[in-house]
């Protein structure tokens, strides 16, 4: 448990993404719940997320235009320990509107959290991700996502928070944005489950971007869990005109 606390130490000792005219591409549209691999536990997901409307011009000079792309990635998942959990995904790829296949690039993360998140009333962790990027992708070819979570059950009710910082590598640390994502979910069964989630981009914390230009997103989700699968399917709709109007998630995790 001292390696979590100096975990949560370092978020504040550094304080998916630098934000230009619009939003970036998001490869992984999720909310991390504190649930981990049991120890030498692994799992494959595939991620897969479906712009059905958005944006019909790149985020950037070179970028993804993201109306009627597909983003997607497989994540590898390996328990450590009750409370260390190490991942990576490879490749992040997009098929586009016109049909061209894109390696976006990888990302590896270390997670750290409370164990037996699903036994407590209240929970917490820390994730770190490392990526390596695509310049189609994003503009910063290295970026660090510090990813805290916080939890509480309520009941059958499950509220997160990801209060999310991005650090592209370069800029300084005046680059650091502000893209936090919540979640409030009912718990119909052990099985099955309803939520709400909510995904932002306020841009940097040195100067939050104004209301027009931030990223706002409200997603209706599914969750089934029955080991050793799970999945989630959501619908999403973004409320500004930096946000996509209308876009499909979808999560399917096979444990072994």
């Amino acid at each position: 448990m001292r390696l979590l606390w100096i975990a949560g130490g370092a978020i504040l000792v550094l304080c998916l993404i630098l934000l230009d005219a619009a939003h970036a591409q998001i490869d992984e549209i999720q909310v991390y719940t504190g649930e981990i691999n049991k120890p030498d536990e692994f799992s494959i997901t595939l991620h897969d997320n479906y712009t059905a409307i958005g944006p019909t011009r790149p985020a950037f000079i070179g970028g993804i235009v993201p109306n009627h792309s597909l983003n997607g990635v497989p994540e590898y998942g390996l328990g450590i320990t009750p409370w260390l959990e190490l991942g990576a995904y490879l490749p992040l790829y997009t098929i586009t509107g016109e049909g061209r296949t894109l390696i976006d690039g990888t990302k590896l993360r270390v997670l750290f959290v409370s164990p037996n998140a699903a036994e407590r009333a209240f929970w917490y962790g820390v994730n770190f991700e490392l990526s390596y990027n695509a310049r189609h992708w994003e503009q910063a070819r290295y970026a660090l996502e510090i990813r805290p979570i916080l939890g509480w059950r309520f009941g059958p009710v499950d509220l997160l928070l990801n209060p999310i910082m991005d650090l592209p590598f370069h800029g300084g640390p005046g680059a650091l944005t502000f893209a936090p994502a919540d979640r409030i979910a009912y718990n119909l069964s052990q099985t099955w489950a309803l939520a709400v989630e909510h995904y932002a981009d306020y841009g940097r914390f040195a100067n939050f971007e104004p209301l027009s230009r931030q990223y706002h997103a409200l997603y209706g989700v599914i969750d089934y869990n029955r080991d050793p699968w799970s999945l989630e399917f959501g619908i999403g709709h973004g409320f500004t005109a930096v946000s996509e109007p209308l876009i499909l998630k979808l999560i399917l995790t096979r444990s072994f």
